[in-house]
């Protein structure tokens, strides 16, 4: 080096600087880089993604070349510092060059480089990795020999070098925040499903059933005119028939073959019975998305709802699960609830037995459905006590006023919506 003029020897320190930005940089953008977008590239026939899943399948090998390269630069760098300052001034500034290089490679060699490398990771990392593959061709004896080591001594503290790969899968939470956050890649419909898709594990067919006290269906007891006018009023086209009670269910029927039947024979105990189906029944604390695959398996659109004791406790169909990922199949849900009615002044009359998901899926409200599951449950909950007619109260932020209850709980509240609350104003 004392042969070099100064002009080269801060030309090589320049060049040094610059391998130790691309150390740098490089590390940072193949450490931080999507680990699925890159699944995703890699299998789309990406070459750069490929080389780079594959480098990063070892990521102690990667550490160690891009460790040993950047220390080798960093060093020279340094020595090149010390002489370029013998040259200039001497011993007395050597202190001065070596601060100087610390900021320089501080500045130009770290927090640059890696600021670039986070903000853009795959505009690095993919050239880079062409050129680590042929650089562990070349150094790997040495890169073993550091590898052999580290990993020896990782072990020693109970760490397995290879790294747990099922780690880096996503859990449940994960993803939902990762989906929550995507913005305007993902449609806001589209993820409302998603969430909702998620959701589906932790709810179970208990929460969206429609409980025995609200089960519609045909009693082969009942009369010819009856049976006809159950049919009728249904609001679903596959009805449960019972046989003396809604605790003796014998099978389903569906409202179009009745009316066949009706036509041609008439609708007598036996023909009724002929035409129904075998009873599918479903444990309450089945998960939804359990519950969706046994409708899938079993070509099923309505489940019977049994506790752990037998007992029929509700029903639920395939498109109430759809309901839930889909959301519901009307303009407004408040207008397709028996239990909501609104009155010509805006506000709402809702009958205290309404599930507390559907009261928040009609009025787009967020009360928690972890608790009571009922309105009327909730505000028992509240008040630890029945109300009397004319009490107000505040459940999650909404004013709601007790209208009718009874010795059993509330029956009937009264709901002013916002939008009926701004014109009252």
């Amino acid at each position: 080096m004392n042969d070099l003029p100064l002009s080269g020897l801060f030309l090589l320190l320049g060049f040094l600087i610059l391998l130790s930005a691309f150390f740098s940089g490089s590390e940072t953008a193949l450490l931080t880089i999507n680990r699925y977008r890159l699944r995703y590239l890699a299998e789309q026939g990406h070459g750069g993604a490929r080389i780079a899943r594959r480098l990063l399948e070892r990521p102690d090998r990667l550490i160690g070349l891009i460790l040993l390269g950047n220390n080798f630069v960093n060093i020279m760098a340094s020595s090149l510092a010390t002489v370029i300052a013998l040259r200039l001034g001497g011993e007395a500034a050597i202190g001065i060059a070596a601060g100087l290089l610390t900021l320089v490679i501080l500045i130009f060699a770290e927090v640059t480089p890696k600021t670039y490398a986070t903000l853009h990771p795959e505009r690095l990392a993919f050239p880079a990795a062409y050129i680590y593959t042929l650089l562990l061709k070349v150094v790997y004896p040495l890169v073993w020999f550091v590898n052999l080591f580290t990993n020896g001594l990782l072990r020693l503290l109970g760490i397995a070098p290879e790294g747990d790969q099922a780690g880096n899968a996503l859990s449940r939470e994960e993803l939902r925040t990762v989906v929550s956050e995507a913005g305007a890649m993902i449609p806001e419909r589209s993820r409302s499903m998603l969430l909702a898709i998620l959701d589906l594990e932790r709810e179970t067919v208990e929460d969206i059933m429609i409980p025995r006290n609200e089960v519609e269906g045909i009693d082969i007891q009942d009369s010819e005119d009856e049976i006809l006018q159950a049919i009728r009023n249904a609001n679903y086209t596959r009805l449960p028939l019972f046989d003396g009670g809604i605790d003796n269910v014998i099978g389903i029927v569906h409202a179009r073959n009745a009316l066949h039947v009706l036509l041609d024979r008439g609708l007598g105990k036996e023909h009724l019975r002929a035409i129904a189906r075998a009873p599918y029944f479903v444990p309450e604390a089945t998960p939804l998305y359990q519950q969706l695959l046994n409708f899938q398996r079993g070509r099923q659109r309505v489940g019977l709802v049994v506790d752990e004791y037998g007992d029929f406790q509700g029903l639920i169909t395939l498109t109430d699960l759809l309901e839930e990922i889909v959301g519901e199949f009307t303009t407004d849900p408040s207008d397709n609830l028996p239990e909501i009615h609104r009155s010509e002044d805006g506000t709402l009359l809702v009958d205290g037995g309404i599930s507390v998901r559907d009261l928040n899926r009609a009025l787009r409200w967020e009360l928690p459905t972890d608790g009571p599951r009922t309105l009327n449950g909730l505000i028992l909950d509240y008040l630890e006590t029945i109300p009397e007619p004319g009490t107000s109260l505040k459940l999650g932020g909404h004013p709601i006023e007790v209208i009718q209850s009874a010795d059993s709980g509330v029956k009937t509240v009264k709901i002013i919506p916002r939008q009926a609350r701004r014109t009252r104003r």
